[in-house]
């Protein structure tokens, strides 16, 4: 079992910048693909968006064409822990954002078989 925990949310001016953190647990992380989905208010869990994903080595990114060059996802697996820096922040990226976890292969479709409790991000305009 793994164990997720995010930090870093908060609020931000359009146009600043925030760094989110993903703490993982219970076993070693460096096995794991790491992605970030958020869920923007008022939408259902199922409408959560995969927002970036990055394979077990790092080796392999992906990113939602809302977030291409304004994100960066990274993994540190010394640390065990995962990050996605958030730059030129937009009003629309307002969401709560969740860390996930699997081994499966592929950063895109599928399952994501651990959740953190998310982290929320709110950008004022």
């Amino acid at each position: 079992q793994v164990q997720l925990v995010e930090s870093g949310g908060g609020l931000v001016q359009a146009g600043g910048s925030l760094r989110l953190s993903c703490a993982a647990s219970g076993r070693t992380f460096n096995s794991y693909a790491m992605a970030w989905f958020r869920q923007a208010p008022g939408k259902e869990r199922e409408e959560r968006e995969l927002v970036a994903a990055i394979s077990w080595s790092g080796g392999a990114t992906y990113y939602s064409s809302s977030v291409k060059v304004r994100f960066t996802i990274s993994k540190d697996n010394t640390k065990n822990t995962g990050y996605l820096q958030m730059n030129s922040l937009k009003p629309e990226d307002t969401a709560t954002y969740y860390c996930a976890g699997r081994t499966s292969v592929g950063l895109v479709g599928g399952r994501w078989d651990y959740w953190g409790k998310g982290t929320l991000v709110t950008v004022s305009s």
